[in-house]
């Protein structure tokens, strides 16, 4: 058929679309990690100036450490809301405790 392997022509030329290949998950070393999380502690956002600095004194590429602290705050911000659900789920069980223990009360069962 016409259509059968056309995915790598584009409709008005008659050479193939070169398809970006993506670049490979960057593999940090521990160091990496620990200076990133160490700035990430006290600076959510970075300067040109500052994001080249860590870059420089890390060996990574500015876009790389744009990514980090692009993911480690929507991480962050995940984590935070994990907790109020976590908080929510303690203050609808401990509300549930206590009406039963008041129910256990009025059944005289605590009473001794």
């Amino acid at each position: 058929s016409f259509f059968a392997d056309d995915s790598h022509m584009n409709l008005f030329s008659t050479r193939p679309q070169q398809k970006k290949k993506r670049k490979s998950r960057t593999a940090f070393t521990n160091h990496q990690i620990f200076g990133l999380e160490k700035r990430f502690l006290y600076q959510k956002y970075l300067s040109p100036v500052d994001r080249d600095e860590i870059a420089a004194s890390l060996g990574l590429t500015g876009a790389q450490v744009i990514t980090w602290f692009q993911n480690r705050r929507a991480k962050l911000k995940r984590d935070i809301e994990e907790l109020k659900k976590d908080v929510e789920s303690v203050k609808m069980m401990s509300g549930h405790s206590a009406s039963f223990l008041e129910n256990l009360n009025e059944l005289n069962i605590l009473k001794k």
